[in-house]
């Protein structure tokens, strides 16, 4: 390979990869959906051209055959007049009229087959039109589908990148490893204290309370019913009182 032409396909590579990274393929796609919808006008206004060329050579092959029925006449009128010169005449310009519309017949069946062919070809192409816009507006959908999973792709990434997940799974294993140590310290608390002790002298202070409470009903006369045989005696009196009390009773009575 010559140095020119290796020189020619470096440049080629160049601008050929700078173009590369310059299209966007969105634009690019609404600028071709843009083009199709633009063609469409102009494909009309050239099959109405043809169609406009079809009409004015009917009109004209129509006319022709209008002044071949009036010459034909004319020149039958001139014969039987015995006028062969106007007969003639007249012949003479019924030849250049059937030449010109034997010419007018062959363009108005070249123009209705381009016409024809015009409206085939419109009708391929508005069908292929529809396909490709469709296509583009799919891929324009796609696009935006791309770029939203993209957005939450690259959200996640930043997510792990930022170290807050690995941080988030730290902290909740330090909160863990914390709150384990706190419950073991309590365990350890509790079981180096002596709950026998605790729970006797708490029966203790119990059995004081209510000798305390025991002792102020005494003082206050108020003496409790009870099954034990101190609480019997206080409650059936000697004989010796009963003596006693009758004594005062007779007393008493005497007196008054």
């Amino acid at each position: 390979m010559s140095v020119w032409k290796r020189f020619v396909r470096a440049i080629t590579s160049l601008f050929g990869g700078l173009v590369a990274s310059v299209e966007d393929p969105k634009l690019i796609l609404e600028q071709n959906i843009r083009e199709l919808n633009d063609q469409v006008p102009k494909m009309n206004e050239s099959i109405a051209t043809v169609k406009a060329n079809v009409m004015l050579l009917a009109r004209e092959s129509r006319k022709y055959e209008s002044q071949i029925k009036d010459f034909t006449s004319k020149i039958r009128a001139g014969i039987q007049a015995n006028r062969d010169d106007i007969a003639q005449k007249y012949a003479l310009r019924l030849e250049q009229i059937k030449e010109s519309q034997g010419r007018t017949t062959e363009q108005l069946k070249y123009a209705e087959s381009a016409y024809e062919k015009a409206l085939q070809v419109k009708k391929v192409f508005m069908r292929e039109r529809g396909r490709k816009i469709q296509e583009a507006k799919e891929a324009l959908r796609a696009h935006e589908r791309a770029k939203w999973q993209s957005k939450i792709a690259d959200t996640l990434e930043q997510f792990e990148v930022a170290g807050i997940d690995q941080t988030h799974d730290e902290m909740i294993s330090r909160i863990s490893e914390q709150t384990a140590r706190s419950e073991a310290r309590i365990e350890i608390a509790l079981d180096s204290v002596d709950s026998e002790a605790i729970q006797i002298e708490e029966d203790a202070e119990s059995i004081r309370a209510a000798e305390l409470v025991k002792q102020f009903k005494l003082e206050m006369g108020i003496v409790e019913e009870s099954s034990s045989g101190t609480d019997s005696e206080l409650e059936i009196p000697d004989e010796a009182d009963k003596e006693q009390d009758k004594t005062m009773g007779r007393q008493r009575s005497s007196s008054t």
